[in-house]
């Protein structure tokens, strides 16, 4: 047997096969040595990804408060009392730093303020029970972003970037770290919002499909009677449904074995087994007979007009403590104040005041606050300026969202804004860098948490984004 040697036209001196099967001999033993090593280099790996951080981390999972529409910041945690003093006046761009001539009449806060706890967070006379929890927060009240309408504003919250589809944060967190419960999703999404990017807004894009959240319900189904999309199989008994699992999951490895490696099958797998589970797993977490009824008054569940949004945040609670590591909790799109921001703002505080204080209480009372980061706010703020006489309109500019435990210094008020709340004048917080320093505080470093998609490694951030330490214990 003639052996070419390189691509010159030479050749090594002929063999036997008993000289062959000699000298292969050794590289044999060698391919099973490199065998070996690899599988070990792979359970290595393996044990360092269930750990999934790149630093200690602060937190071990998220709770996302989101209230849909965009909150009016300076009618709840950034007080401007020039923009009472100046109420009725116009609004000169230069004075604010805006291209425009005229940004249109000032509209005044009718809520008093008060500065509370040791750390002295100035915070609406709208938040009473909140009010309590002051010491445990960290207003930001720097936050900005790109986007006037809600679909893209609500897109570049939920994924970074609103030009292309891209992985939701908890599908990130998912990818990053894993599941943590075996019969739990790693995230979960509590009546999400069904507009304004709608799926996008929770799903994983090119990220395999097992990070894509679990829905439950959406925002305008009240909680009580929200289930899980085709969970339940009741036609067919749940021994049969197992044996019928069984033989798709057969087909479905079969056809992995097939074509190799195909994270979308590997997903596909991976999602019928937690869906089979979680049949059993998710009606007992989503009754609430096991709480108290301490608990539960706690929250405001049962009474009006907290009682919807009080199960929301009693199921992040529970959630929480089982292990799911992002959870998103939805108001329905009411915050959206283009007329009537004061009545409005009075009925969606009194809504959810109540139940995130409790939330926080109760996170607290169980050991949870420390390492579960709660995080709240909308995607965006509400113009200092006048709309439909008594409205505000959508303010990307300058917003407040507020953090809260796993990590993050309490009783801090971080940046701020001009005297009418228009726009950042000392440290400015783009959307990337909150995206950042939540991944931060998660013991994830954004630059590294890539993943490689058509040809370029991409990241929740971007080429952006910048980690706000100062936030961050």
């Amino acid at each position: 047997m003639k052996t070419r040697v390189g691509s010159c036209e030479q050749f090594s001196r002929a063999m036997t096969r008993r000289q062959m099967l000699r000298a292969s001999g050794c590289e044999i033993g060698q391919v099973a040595l490199a065998a070996l090593a690899g599988q070990q280099a792979l359970a290595d790996s393996t044990a360092s990804a269930e750990l999934g951080t790149h630093h200690a981390p602060r937190a071990k999972r998220i709770i996302f408060l989101f209230m849909w529409g965009g909150p009016s910041h300076v009618d709840l945690l950034d007080p401007k009392p020039r923009l009472n003093a100046d109420a009725g006046k116009s609004l000169s761009g230069e004075s604010v730093g805006s291209d425009k001539k005229d940004l249109g009449k000032l509209l005044g806060s009718p809520f008093r303020f008060r500065q509370c706890g040791d750390g002295g967070v100035w915070m609406s006379e709208l938040l009473p029970n909140l009010a309590r929890q002051a010491d445990r927060m960290c207003v930001v009240r720097s936050v900005h972003t790109e986007g006037q309408a809600h679909g893209e504003a609500l897109l570049r919250l939920h994924t970074g970037q609103a030009n292309l589809v891209r992985p939701s944060v908890g599908a990130w967190v998912s990818y990053g770290l894993g599941r943590a419960n075996e019969n739990l999703p790693a995230f979960i999404t509590i009546s999400p919002p069904r507009g304004h990017g709608g799926v996008q807004n929770y799903g994983s894009a090119f990220l395999p499909d097992v990070h894509q959240a679990t829905a439950i319900g959406s925002a305008e189904t009240p909680i009580a009677k929200a289930v899980i999309a085709n969970l339940r199989n009741k036609r067919i008994r749940s021994d049969l449904q197992k044996k019928q699992l069984e033989l798709i999951q057969s087909i479905n490895r079969r056809q992995l074995r097939d074509v190799g490696e195909d994270q979308r099958i590997e997903g596909l797998i991976a999602n019928y087994e937690l869906a089979f589970r979680l049949q059993t797993t998710i009606p007992r977490i989503m009754s609430l007979d096991d709480e108290s009824q301490e608990t539960l008054d706690l929250y405001g569940v049962d009474r009006k007009p907290t009682d919807n949004f009080a199960r929301q945040c009693l199921l992040a609670r529970k959630f929480a403590e089982r292990g799911v590591r992002y959870i998103q909790v939805s108001t329905d799109y009411t915050w959206d104040h283009h007329q009537k921001v004061k009545e409005g703002s009075i009925g969606e505080s009194a809504k959810v005041d109540r139940p995130i204080a409790g939330l926080l209480e109760d996170l607290a009372r169980r050991g949870l606050l420390e390492d579960t980061l709660v995080l709240w706010g909308g995607e965006f703020g509400r113009t200092p300026m006048a709309e439909n006489e008594n409205g505000r309109n959508h303010h990307p500019t300058a917003f407040t969202v507020w953090m809260a435990g796993g990590g993050v210094r309490g009783g801090l008020t971080y940046g701020s804004t001009d005297e009418f709340g228009y726009a950042p004048t000392e440290n400015p917080v783009h959307m990337h860098d909150l995206h950042a320093t939540l991944l931060h505080a998660l013991g994830l470093d954004h630059e590294r948490l890539t993943y490689r998609h058509a040809g370029r490694d991409f990241r929740l951030t971007n080429i952006y984004g910048n980690v706000v330490h100062d936030v961050l214990i």
